[in-house]
């Protein structure tokens, strides 16, 4: 169950930057992260497996 809420904590956020992104041109990962230029793309894509996750597990209860 926590690791379900995390997921989902993590998919809101991930959500919420592609938000910032298309409304203002903001990337928030990019702004956290900038200073490692190769923990950018980590950071997207380990968003983007936990959206995959969160997706499974709301559609399995």
């Amino acid at each position: 169950m926590a690791l379900k809420r995390i997921a989902l904590f993590i998919t809101v956020l991930g959500s919420i930057n592609w938000g910032l992104i298309g409304a203002f041109g903001f990337d928030l990962v990019k702004f956290l992260f900038g200073f490692a230029p190769g923990v950018v793309p980590v950071v997207q894509i380990v968003v983007g497996l936990v959206a995959c996750y969160t997706l499974f597990a709301y559609m399995i209860k």
